[in-house]
């Protein structure tokens, strides 16, 4: 099972803020702290004394902290790649390289007697993560995570965001992505439109950010990139992530009826096998319901996204749930009795024959 996470930068803020943070957030089942050591401005002992403290309050609550760094950073600390001893005092469970090495340092890394994990960028497109594999590291050390985009527009675009993870999931190795909190103020740099890995995550509520990422099966563990969430958006992420099946939002009708909405609702559907362009079936409720009655009502022409009904005149149909792909005429035997939601009218395309789902009401 994959892991929760989130950030914090604790030179952008005070320690009881971020303690309280941490306590919220492990209520919600987060288990991963990602936080950045790639500034050190001033004062270097008392930035790491702070710096220290964050990680020990994260410690005590039992979460996995990952620190970001890059090679400038081993410069100005005068630290060894061959030497990790700084980061497991510091009381780290593992760095991300924000920037990599050669290949050779990384897979070497990740045989450090401390049991660090390290994690790489896996956003880049180039074949990084094949030239480690070449250096035989220790897999069970090496983690994948992508980067976050704090400038509007520069995020991942899908596939190349798919061709990057396959490159990861090729090895079996962890994988993690970002998402992106409407209610956070502040990430690592001055600058920041949100945090997230993808672009077309940028304004969607945080729930569903979520559901697409772990409809596409290609991302283990996903971390709020900015500070600090709400309460309501971490409880909303938890219930998105643990959930045993999606659920997608459904704005209903005026004309359903309380009958229909105990098929929409009150049911666990299952996207039927032998599947048709137009629609997605979910049949067992015809079954469940077949001594219900199902009057015809609201029968315009079908667009795609509409949650269908088949009422009364469709014979032994009656009670069937549906989901158009498609446009299709409506000759009266169909009732349209919602739409799924704008903003999750894309996960449509995640869903896969014989997979259930959960439909819930906007």
């Amino acid at each position: 099972m994959g892991k929760l996470g989130v950030s914090i930068y604790p030179e952008r803020s005070t320690f009881e803020q971020n303690k309280a943070y941490l306590a919220t957030a492990r209520r919600y089942g987060f288990k991963r702290v990602f936080t950045s050591l790639l500034q050190i401005d001033g004062d270097q002992e008392k930035v790491i004394a702070d710096f220290k403290k964050v990680v020990d309050y994260a410690n005590e609550l039992n979460f996995e902290v990952m620190v970001d760094i890059n090679p400038t950073l081993f410069s100005q600390l005068a630290i060894s790649y061959d030497d990790l001893s700084f980061f497991a005092d510091l009381g780290a469970d593992g760095i991300r390289l924000d920037l990599g090495f050669t290949g050779v340092e990384e897979a070497r890394m990740t045989r450090n007697p401390y049991g660090l994990k390290i994690e790489i960028n896996m956003s880049s497109g180039t074949k990084y993560v094949d030239n480690i594999m070449s250096y035989s590291p220790n897999v069970t050390n090496l983690l994948g995570s992508h980067n976050f985009y704090p400038h509007k527009y520069s995020g991942l675009g899908y596939q190349h965001f798919v061709n990057c993870s396959k490159q990861f999931r090729q090895y079996n190795i962890n994988t993690m992505a970002f998402v992106n909190s409407h209610d956070a103020t502040f990430g690592p740099w001055p600058t920041q439109d949100g945090l997230c890995t993808l672009e077309e995550h940028r304004e969607l509520e945080i729930e569903t950010q979520v559901k697409h990422l772990l409809l596409t099966g290609l991302i283990d563990d996903i971390t709020i990139g900015n500070a600090y969430a709400s309460e309501k958006e971490l409880k909303a992420m938890s219930d998105a992530f643990f959930a045993e099946n999606p659920k997608v939002k459904v704005d209903c009708c005026k004309t359903i009826t309380k009958e229909e909405r105990v098929v929409l609702f009150e049911n666990l559907h299952q996207y039927r096998g032998d599947c048709s362009e137009y629609m997605m079936r979910s049949t067992q409720t015809r079954i469940k319901y077949k001594e219900w009655e199902f009057p015809k009502t609201n029968t315009p022409d079908i667009k795609r996204g509409d949650v269908l009904i088949d009422n009364c005149d469709y014979g032994q149909y009656k009670g069937e749930t549906q989901i158009a792909l498609k446009e299709m005429k409506n000759d009266g035997r169909v009732n349209v009795v919602g739409k799924i939601s704008d903003d999750e009218l894309f996960l449509l395309d995640f869903l896969k024959p014989w997979s259930n789902f959960e439909l819930v009401e906007n």
